[in-house]
C-alpha cells in the first residue's frame, strides 16, 4: 500500500520540498486593468492570457503570480467568500526580488506607481520598497546589501 507520508523513505527529502512552488493569486473586480497596471507600470510579462475564463499569470524574473476575478470556479462557499473579500484591504505584501533595485525603482516612479514606502536600507541587509497596486495589493520589492 502506498504511504501518504511525503517524506516516504523512499524518496529524497530534497527532491520532495524542490517539487513544491508557491503561485499567489491575486483575486481583482477589473481583471483586465490589472493586468494593464502590472505590465505597463510594475514591468511584469503576460504569461498565460485567458480573460475569458477569469484569470491570466504574470511574471516578472522568478516571481509568478495568478490574477483573478470572481467566476464560479469553486464551490459556493467559496465563491461566496471570495466575493465578500474582494477590494477588502490587507496588511499582506507579496516579498518580490528585484536585481538592479535602483533602476527598477526609478522605472516605477517614472511610470507613476503608487510607491507607499520609499526604496530604503534596512538593518537585516537588503534595500526594499512597497508598492501599492490600485486593487489595493501591497508588492514590496528587495535586493540584498552587496
Amino acid at each position: 500500500m502506498p504511504s501518504n507520508n511525503v517524506y516516504d523513505s523512499r524518496l529524497n527529502k530534497e527532491e520532495v520540498l524542490m517539487s513544491y512552488g508557491v503561485i499567489p493569486s491575486i483575486r481583482v473586480a477589473d481583471l483586465r486593468a490589472t493586468v494593464d497596471y502590472y505590465t505597463a507600470v510594475l514591468g511584469f510579462e503576460l504569461v498565460r492570457d485567458s480573460f475569458d475564463h477569469g484569470n491570466c499569470s504574470i511574471k516578472r524574473g522568478d516571481a509568478t503570480l495568478m490574477l483573478e476575478t470572481p467566476k464560479d470556479f469553486y464551490s459556493d462557499a467559496l465563491n461566496e467568500a471570495i466575493r465578500a473579500r474582494l477590494g477588502s484591504a490587507s496588511p499582506t505584501s507579496f516579498y518580490i526580488e528585484a536585481p538592479g533595485i535602483d533602476a527598477y525603482y526609478a522605472e516605477l516612479r517614472a511610470r507613476g506607481a503608487n510607491i507607499i514606502d520609499p526604496l530604503s536600507a534596512r538593518d537585516w541587509g537588503q534595500f526594499e520598497f512597497t508598492v501599492e497596486a490600485p486593487d489595493g495589493t501591497w508588492l514590496t520589492f528587495w535586493q540584498a546589501l552587496s
